[in-house]
């Protein structure tokens, strides 16, 4: 159950809901606080979520919020549970999973008062990397207990919202082999990469928007909203949440000798400065290719048209945030790696 506040002058008026099956019971309270729903998705990601529901129960500010924690029991379930919580002007939101569940829950409040929350224990995490929400469960509550809300854009492609990117080429057949593989994680996901990356067959595209008609032979186009796959991978370093704008980044061909310096160009955020590359920002592209195949939306593959509409909608949906003073951002293994060598001063060997 639920506490859920409903505000008239100085009085709290709260009723009693189940979201889980829309069931509701009145209950009047005089207090005055926010409500927030966790809703956990116990198969997403690669961590157990038991204590994680131990940390939030110990550590979110009671102060503050009242809560509820719900677990997800099917495909769809959580944008169930966070449409009917929207319907009740529940404050937050909150996923406590992967990219798939912060998809589902966004989709079910975009247009509405209510925030998401992310508590992010996925094995990409894409949308709270580029919020500086860490991956820490601690330290995610404790920026939600904090509660600065933003109010972010969203993307739809074929009128079905994405919130960090959708693609065709490689990441999508990549993420259709994913999903396919049974295992979770960076690992698993590095691994399929490798493996289909040389054999993959580029397609031919063409392009469209306001300005411009072009056709490219594509290694994979990238429509981004948020700046990163996940795992801080920056597709698009440059773009931004609140900006109106979609930033398209095209990948073409390129030989095995070039993979090493493609991957660390991902990875240190500088991928749209590789000759390989074409970017390009709009608010909205027709992708048009040879016949209908795999697309990925927010990193889960599903079979698209061979005509793809993009755009972009300003200032759609409400989020939870670290606030701009503290933002910091974690880096990964290459990225470490990347950084210690850069850092490296040439060796003086005294004769």
């Amino acid at each position: 159950m639920i506490w859920k506040s409903f505000r008239f002058h100085s009085l709290t008026i709260q009723k009693n809901i189940n979201f889980a099956n829309d069931s509701i019971t009145e209950n009047i309270d005089m207090r005055l606080k926010k409500t927030i729903i966790f809703v956990v998705n116990p198969k997403s990601g690669t961590e157990g979520k038991e204590a994680i529901i131990k940390k939030i129960e110990e550590h979110i500010d009671r102060s503050i919020y009242d809560y509820q924690i719900v677990k997800t029991a099917y495909a769809g379930h959580a944008e169930e549970i966070a449409r009917n919580a929207a319907r009740f002007y529940t404050d937050i939101i909150v996923a406590v999973g992967g990219d798939g569940t912060v998809n589902e829950i966004a989709r079910g409040i975009i247009h509405t008062n209510s925030a998401l929350g992310i508590i992010p224990c996925g094995s990409g995490n894409g949308l709270a990397r580029h919020l500086h929400i860490p991956t820490d469960p601690l330290s995610a509550i404790a920026i939600l207990n904090k509660g600065y809300r933003l109010c972010i854009d969203y993307g739809k492609i074929n009128n079905k919202p994405f919130f960090c990117t959708c693609g065709v080429g490689f990441d999508a057949f990549v993420s259709l082999k994913f999903a396919d593989s049974g295992k979770r994680g960076p690992i698993t996901y590095i691994q399929n990469t490798l493996k289909e990356c040389l054999t993959y067959k580029p397609e031919t595209y063409e392009i469209v928007n306001e300005e411009m008609s072009i056709k490219h032979k594509a290694f994979l186009i990238a429509c981004a909203n948020a700046s990163q796959y996940g795992n801080n991978a920056y597709i698009a370093p440059q773009a931004s949440l609140t900006d109106g704008l979609l930033d398209i980044t095209i990948l073409e061909p390129f030989t095995v000798l070039d993979v090493p310096s493609l991957a660390f160009r991902l990875f240190n955020k500088t991928i749209d400065q590789d000759s390989r590359i074409k970017t390009y920002q709009t608010k909205r592209v027709t992708i048009h290719r040879a016949k209908p195949s795999v697309i990925h939306i927010d990193g889960d593959p599903v079979m698209g048209e061979a005509e793809l509409n993009v755009e972009i909608v300003p200032k759609g949906l409400n989020v939870i945030t670290t606030p701009e003073d503290e933002k910091r951002e974690t880096p990964n293994f290459l990225q470490q790696i990347s950084e210690l060598l850069t850092g490296l001063s040439p060796i003086n060997i005294k004769k």
